[in-house]
């Protein structure tokens, strides 16, 4: 049975290595995201190019524009089977240099993504027998946050509780819900950010994707509204 899956910030590096990892085990892969599609040069190098379709300019803060964007992916596939909110963003800043609008820029990007997401999807997911799956991506600081972290782990903690109520929402819907807590994931942009840093001590993307791609599983139908780190060695 053909297996559908939507990836929200599709286009960055996590997201681009979930779609593979979902690709290369045969399911039909959309990746969405608010900037515009890659061209067909910078898709070089990705597996699975033919079953992975883009879709840009989607404004997953606007439920309106969520709810049409989850509907083109039934339209082209046929189903959705699976929902991973990849979206989001970093902001570092102590609270005394704050004006504080990174508190509100990471709630947006990293939780009002997350919820408005997983609501456009609610009523076309888990419309198949064997129900369906969320994984959404948190952060190992929203269990414990240092200098600078504040509005970044607020918000990770605020995707942490919601995976934790919708888990218990839509328990007897078959749907399980879980998240991803990463540590720091071995980026292009954190290269950049952090060059003395020991990369190697980082997590790999597609280490992350192997994990999520276990929770969309049938072989994980009995796990759901679980917090599972995964930080390589940082």
């Amino acid at each position: 049975m053909q297996r559908v899956v939507a990836i929200t910030g599709g286009f960055g590096t996590l997201g681009r290595a979930v779609g593979d990892a979902f690709a290369a085990d045969g399911w039909k892969v959309a990746l969405l995201d608010r900037a515009s599609a890659p061209d067909a040069s910078a898709q070089e190098g990705q597996e699975g190019r033919d079953t992975q379709w883009r879709l840009g300019g989607v404004d997953l803060t606007d439920l309106g524009r969520a709810r049409t964007a989850m509907s083109s992916v039934v339209e082209r596939f046929g189903s959705l089977n699976a929902l991973i909110n990849v979206a989001g963003g970093f902001r570092w800043e102590t609270l005394a240099d704050s004006d504080l609008d990174a508190w509100d820029l990471m709630y947006q990007m990293n939780v009002r993504t997350a919820a408005t997401a997983s609501r456009a999807a609610l009523d076309l997911i888990g419309a198949e027998p064997q129900g369906g799956r969320i994984v959404n991506i948190s952060a190992g600081a929203a269990l414990r946050a240092g200098t600078g972290m504040g509005a970044y782990a607020a918000s990770k903690a605020g995707v942490l509780r919601l995976t934790e109520a919708l888990a218990d929402e839509l328990k007897d819907r078959g749907i399980t819900v879980n998240a991803i807590l990463p540590g720091t994931i071995d980026t292009p942009q954190n290269r950049k950010d952090m060059p003395d840093a020991d990369f190697s001590r980082w997590v790999q993307p597609a280490d992350i994707a192997a994990v999520i791609l276990f929770l969309a599983s049938q072989a994980a139908s009995a796990v759901t509204g679980a917090a599972i780190p995964v930080t390589g060695r940082s």
